[in-house]
C-alpha cells in the first residue's frame, strides 16, 4: 500500500533516532512545529541509553541514573515528548556505548550496532507498517557523527523505507505500507554553525563554535567531531517559533544535556535573526517534487 493522505486523514511523520535525546538535538523545533499544525508525529527511539555517560556535572551523585541510567533516560524521554507535544516508542535494543581510546575497544556483545541489519530493522518496519508515516526523517551515512548507533540508526531507517512497503520482506509483522519521502536530518551543517558563529561575533560576544568550525576538515577518530555533510541542504523548515520548546525538550534530557553547555550558546532570538530554519536532506522521493522545498510535506498536502 502506498502513501495517499486523505482530507480527514492527519499526516504523519516518524523520526529515527538512536537513543534518548537525539530527537530534543536533532530536529525537535520542525517536529513541534508540526505537531502543533496537527500533523502526527511519532519518534523511534532505537536504544535505551543506557551506556550514556552523565554530562550534566549537576546530575553527579545522582543515585538514579547511576543505578539505573536506562530508567532514569526513559523519564527524561516522556518529559521531552511532552515538551514537544508528540508521541514516542521504543524499539526495545541495548545502548552500544561511545567506544573511546586507540585502539578502539570491541563493543559489548549484544548491542544494537552489533545485531544483523535485518534483526536490527525489524522492529522498525512493524513500526512503520502500523504507524503508516508519509515522511521519514533519520541520520545520513556517518549517523550526523560516527556514534555506532547512530550509524546504526541510519541503517535500520533506510532498510524500513525501502522495504516496508514490499509484501515479500518481512513477511508477518503487519500489512505493507511504503513511505513517500525519506530525509536525513542536517542538524550539523556547517553553514547554520557558521552563520551563529558570525552573528555572536558581530555582537561582541564569544562563540563557542570556533573550534568546532576547524575541525569539519578533520574529524576526531572517536566520534567527536562530525565529519562534514556529503549531502547538500534541499528543504529548510521555518521553525523559530519552536526554539524555546526544543531547548526546553534538551534540558529535559538532564542527565545528557548541561543547561549552560554548547546547546544553549545562542539564545532563541538571536537564533530566530540568524538562522531561523532547521535544514535536511530529501535523499528518496516516491512523488513528484521540486528542491529546495519548506515542507516536508510538500507534494503530499
Amino acid at each position: 500500500m502506498t502513501a495517499s493522505p486523505s482530507p480527514s486523514a492527519p499526516l504523519r511523520l516518524l523520526a529515527v533516532h538512536a537513543h534518548p535525546d537525539d530527537e530534543s538535538s536533532k530536529g525537535a523545533a520542525t517536529m513541534a512545529m508540526y505537531a502543533a499544525s496537527g500533523v502526527d508525529v511519532l519518534v523511534a527511539t532505537c536504544t535505551d541509553g543506557s551506556r550514556g555517560d552523565i554530562q550534566n556535572p549537576a546530575m553527579e551523585g545522582q543515585p538514579h541514573p547511576k543505578r539505573d541510567m536506562a530508567g532514569a533516560r526513559r523519564l527524561e524521554m516522556d518529559a521531552a515528548a511532552k515538551v514537544l507535544g508528540i508521541r514516542q516508542r521504543w524499539l526495545g535494543f541495548v545502548d552500544s556505548g561511545l567506544p573511546e581510546g586507540d585502539p578502539l575497544p570491541a563493543l559489548p556483545p549484544g548491542c544494537f550496532a552489533l545485531q544483523p541489519l535485518e534483526k536490527a530493522a525489524a522492529p522498525l518496519v512493524r513500526l512503520v507498517r502500523d504507524f503508516k508515516p508519509h515522511v521519514i526523517l533519520s541520520y545520513d551515512e556517518n549517523g550526523g557523527y560516527p556514534h555506532p548507533d547512530h550509524i546504526m540508526a541510519h541503517r535500520v531507517a533506510v532498510e524500513a523505507f525501502a522495504a516496508a512497503g514490499d509484501p515479500a520482506r518481512y513477511q508477518g509483522i503487519g500489512e505493507p505500507w511504503e513511505p513517500s519521502k525519506l530525509y536525513y536530518d542536517r542538524a550539523f551543517s556547517p553553514d547554520r554553525f557558521r552563520a551563529l558563529h558570525t552573528a555572536l561575533e558581530a555582537a561582541g560576544l564569544q562563540s563557542p563554535y570556533a573550534e568546532r568550525l576547524a575541525a569539519w576538515l578533520e574529524a576526531d577518530a572517536e566520534g567527536h567531531t562530525p565529519p562534514p555533510p556529503t549531502h547538500p541542504t534541499t528543504t529548510q523548515i521555518e521553525c523559530g517559533d519552536f526554539f524555546e520548546a526544543r531547548d526546553d525538550a534538551l534540558r529535559s534530557h538532564r542527565t545528557q544535556v548541561d543547561p549552560e553547555g554548547f546547546f544553549f550558546a545562542v539564545s532563541a532570538a538571536m537564533q530566530r535573526r540568524t538562522w531561523p530554519w532547521e535544514d535536511y536532506s530529501l535523499i528518496e522521493s516516491r512523488i513528484p517534487v521540486e528542491t529546495p522545498e519548506k515542507d516536508l510535506f510538500a507534494g503530499l498536502r
